[in-house]
C-alpha cells in the first residue's frame, strides 16, 4: 500500500467492514479509510446526487404540465425581455460567436492536453465530452415525453442541450489536463463561459432553462464517474496544499457569485411564476419574470456543477501512477521501518531469509 493510501493521519481507522480484508488491500492497493478510497467516494456520491437531480429536473419540468408550462413562458418571455432582445438584434453574430467558441474550445482542451504530455488524461477528457453527448442524444431520442398538441408547448422539446453539454464538458474536461496548480483559474474561467453559453440559449430561444439545467448535471454526473473509476483504479494521489494564487481568486470569485446569486434569484424568481395561468393570455411581465428566472437558474446550475467538481478535486492530483504495493511481514519488520518510495516485500536481503 503506498504512502498517500494510508488511513487518515491522527485518527484510528474504522472497523472492518464486509470485504476490507487483507488481501483486498494487496490486490487492489487501497485500505479502508485510504486516501483513493476517499476520493472514490466522494466522486461516486457526486455522481448519483446529479443523477438524482437530472430525474427530478427531468420528472418536474418535463413530465408535468406546470414544469413545461413555466418552461414555454421562460421561452415566450425573451420577447418581452425588451433589454436581452435589443443586445440579440443588434448583436446578430452572437450566434456565430457561440458556435465558433465552441469549436475553439474543443480544441484548447485537446491542445493542453498533447502539449503537456498528458495523453491518458486527455483521452479521459475527450472520452467524457463524447460520453456526455451521446447520453445527451439518447435523452433527446428516447426520454419518455408527453405529445406536443397544436396549443402545446412552443418548440420541441430539446432536453437536455447539446450546446450547454458540450461547453460543460470542454470546461471539466480542463480539470484533467491542466495541472493542478493552474486547475482552478483555468476552470473557473472555462466554467464562467459554459454558462454564459447556457444563458445565451435562453436567451435566443434555443432551448428551455429546464434543458440547460440538465446538460449540467449530465456532464457533472459523467466526470464523476470518470473520476471515481480513476480513483478505484488507484491512479490518483494526493496533491500540494497550497493557498489559493490571485489569479485562482480572480476567477473563482465571479464564479462563486454567478453560482450563488443565479441559484438564488432563481429560486426566488421561480416561486412566482410556477402560478401561471393554465391558458393564454399571459401577463408580459409574468413573461418577462419567468425568462429571467429561467436564465439565472441556468447560468446558476452551470457554474455551481464547476465548483462541485473543483470541491471533489481539491488536492486531489488525478495524473498519478498506480499506488505502488507495500507489504509487511515479520521478516519486513525486522529489517526496520521502510522509506516512503521504498517497496517492501515479505523478506529482507538477510541470505538467511533468501529463496535458492
Amino acid at each position: 500500500m503506498a504512502s498517500n493510501d494510508r488511513p487518515r493521519t491522527g485518527g484510528s481507522p474504522r472497523p472492518l467492514r464486509a470485504g476490507d480484508t487483507w488481501w483486498y488491500a494487496a490486490v487492489a492497493g487501497e485500505a479502508a479509510g485510504s486516501f483513493t478510497t476517499r476520493v472514490r467516494t466522494r466522486a461516486r456520491r457526486g455522481c448519483l446526487g446529479a443523477v438524482l437531480l437530472l430525474t427530478v429536473v427531468y420528472a418536474g419540468l418535463v413530465l408535468t404540465a406546470t414544469g413545461r408550462r413555466w418552461g414555454d413562458a421562460a421561452t415566450t418571455g425573451r420577447r418581452a425581455d425588451t433589454a436581452a432582445a435589443a443586445l440579440l438584434r443588434d448583436h446578430p453574430s452572437l450566434a456565430g460567436l457561440t458556435t465558433l467558441s465552441l469549436v475553439l474550445g474543443c480544441v484548447l482542451l485537446l491542445a493542453v492536453g498533447l502539449i503537456g504530455r498528458r495523453y491518458v488524461l486527455t483521452g479521459l477528457a475527450a472520452d467524457g465530452v463524447v460520453t456526455a453527448l451521446a447520453l445527451t442524444g439518447l435523452l433527446r431520442l428516447y426520454a419518455p415525453r408527453p405529445r406536443l398538441t397544436g396549443t402545446g408547448a412552443l418548440l420541441p422539446s430539446g432536453f437536455p442541450s447539446a450546446q450547454t453539454a458540450l461547453a460543460l464538458g470542454v470546461a471539466l474536461g480542463l480539470a484533467l489536463v491542466v495541472p493542478h496548480r493552474l486547475r482552478a483559474p483555468a476552470v473557473g474561467a472555462a466554467t464562467l463561459w459554459a454558462a454564459a453559453v447556457g444563458a445565451y440559449t435562453v436567451a435566443d430561444g434555443r432551448h428551455r432553462p429546464g434543458d440547460v439545467i440538465a446538460a449540467a448535471l449530465l456532464v457533472l454526473a459523467v466526470f464523476c464517474g470518470i473520476l471515481a473509476l480513476r480513483a478505484r483504479k488507484g491512479e490518483v494521489r494526493p496533491a500540494p496544499r497550497r493557498l489559493p494564487t490571485p489569479a485562482a481568486l480572480l476567477v473563482l470569485l465571479p464564479l462563486v457569485l454567478v453560482a450563488a446569486g443565479g441559484l438564488a434569484a432563481g429560486i426566488w424568481l421561480l416561486g412566482d411564476t410556477l402560478a401561471l395561468p393554465a391558458t393564454a393570455p399571459y401577463d408580459p411581465a409574468e413573461l418577462r419574470l419567468a425568462h429571467r428566472c429561467g436564465q439565472a437558474l441556468a447560468a446558476g446550475v452551470t457554474a455551481a456543477a464547476g465548483i462541485v467538481l473543483l470541491l471533489l478535486l481539491r488536492h486531489v492530483d488525478a495524473d498519478g501512477p498506480p499506488p505502488p504495493y507495500r507489504l509487511g511481514g515479520p521478516f519486513a519488520e525486522a529489517a526496520g521501518a521502510p522509506e516512503d518510495e521504498e517497496l517492501v516485500g515479505p523478506f529482507t536481503e538477510d541470505l538467511d531469509h533468501e529463496i535458492s
